[in-house]
């Protein structure tokens, strides 16, 4: 283990010891031991935006700190080498995973018992912010599955045997995970999977498939969503974990995307695939449900590590325009391009707004379908819209693989479809609104 990496996991032990509300007296003795601690770790301790966070209600400069240790190692360890991970169309996960496992970054509010820090959701939101300065989208879609949606309903309602098995090691990153829901008809239409777990005996007996599989050909596990029982959709499902080595387990092919280039992307079928019975999540009929809890969860994730990449393509298009001359003077200058990127700066600072409100809501154990859902449609109209706007002032540049402005713009096409299309977080929103028709009205 690194010396980075054993700096985050004491990070982490002392966010915990001091029970997440550390006092100034303890901020205090924290900046000067975090600065020694931080030269042995090779860490820089110059202020940087990072800063501005503690001004947020939902933030603390224990957050700050956690996301600083973070960012060094993406700078080390993954940011140098994401052009050529995304040339190839593929990036190394256990390799990656591995590093920040041992950071402790893939357990952050997982239970301490199982490897995680034990560190409450605002801390796995402030990570999830963080690990947008990743220069692609795959990376950090790639982490999230592991983090946000393959594994907290594993750590919520999983038995003990089961986390032993298959959370420790996801959470330390010995293991890759990937979530099995989406199938060839039945994308955002959860309720209407086809793929089933018969019980036989003491075991489940797994047959259909599933498609858009983020991580599938390198995953070690699933959890999938499947048909267990006879009844309404709501209470005939199961959420299994599945290793990926089991017999009868058949990778149809890699799926080549439009962008998240270095992310794989596998349509996976099962030929009755056997696995003990005791490897169902909680209780059995009760997937629909926990997949709903982990779907809250995976959208504030998206909105989150959505952030730093949009205000990182404001920025960059700003500087660009800010030295390209046309005409005699900076792009810049046209009040129509600084004035567009002020509407873009505004609509992204009202997203984050929203996102804190809803992770405010969150933790005070408010029901958040509703904001998570608005935060989802909107991080994916606003990063079209921002991709899109700002691409259009590099000009012939932009419709290069050489700037990051091109990668975003392909890669964030996708937050409008995956995790719930927009159209489906309008219907959620409706029905909240009291305002969904239903049935034949």
């Amino acid at each position: 283990m690194s010396k980075l990496s054993m700096f985050c996991r004491f990070l982490g032990s002392q966010l915990r010891k001091n029970g997440l509300k550390c006092g100034q007296k303890l901020r205090n003795q924290w900046s000067s031991s975090l600065a020694s601690s931080a030269e042995v770790a090779g860490l820089s301790t110059a202020p940087d935006c990072l800063d501005s966070l503690t001004q947020e209600e939902v933030f603390t400069q224990e957050h700050v700190d956690l996301r600083q240790a973070l960012r060094k190692i993406i700078e080390k360890e993954i940011n140098p080498y994401v052009d050529a991970w995304e040339a190839e169309g593929d990036f190394p996960a256990h390799q990656v995973f591995k590093t920040l496992g041992d950071a402790g970054f893939l357990g952050v509010n997982k239970p301490t018992e199982f490897g995680g820090l034990g560190l409450d959701f605002t801390y796995s939101m402030a990570v999830a912010e963080e690990l947008g300065s990743i220069n692609c989208g795959a990376i950090p879609m790639a982490i999230g599955v592991q983090t946000d949606m393959s594994t907290p309903s594993l750590a919520r309602f999983g038995s003990d045997e089961l986390k032993r098995q298959f959370l420790a090691p996801s959470i330390s990153g010995d293991m890759v995970a990937c979530l099995g829901v989406s199938e060839n008809s039945a994308g955002s239409d959860v309720a209407n999977i086809v793929t089933k777990a018969t019980r036989k005996g003491d075991d489940l007996v797994i047959n259909g498939g599933k498609m858009w599989t983020t991580n599938g050909m390198q995953a070690d596990w699933m959890c999938l969503l499947a048909n267990t029982r006879e009844g309404p959709f709501h209470k005939n499902k199961s959420l299994i974990c599945l290793p990926m080595d089991t017999k009868g387990i058949e990778y149809s092919k890699r799926i080549d995307k439009l962008g998240m280039r270095c992310s794989d992307t596998a349509q996976i079928f099962f030929d009755d695939v056997r696995v003990p019975a005791k490897y169902i999540i909680g209780e059995e009929g009760k997937g629909f449900t926990y997949q709903m809890l982990q779907f809250q969860e995976e959208r504030l994730y998206a909105t989150a590590a959505a952030l730093v990449p949009l205000e990182k393509v404001i920025q960059d298009t700003i500087e660009y325009t800010r030295t390209r001359m046309a005409f005699g003077r900076p792009l810049l200058h046209n009040q129509v391009i600084h004035f567009r990127l002020a509407e873009l700066e505004t609509e992204v600072e009202l997203l984050r707004s929203m996102f804190y409100r809803a992770l405010t809501l969150y933790m005070k154990g408010n029901d958040v379908t509703k904001m998570a859902s608005m935060c989802k449609l909107k991080v994916g109209r606003l990063a079209r819209e921002v991709t899109d706007s700002c691409l259009q002032y590099w000009g012939g540049m932009g419709y290069t693989n050489d700037v990051l402005i091109s990668r975003f713009f392909r890669d964030f096409r996708l937050l409008s479809i995956g995790g719930g299309a927009d159209e489906v977080m309008l219907s959620i929103i409706c029905k909240h609104m009291n305002i969904l028709p239903t049935g034949g009205s």
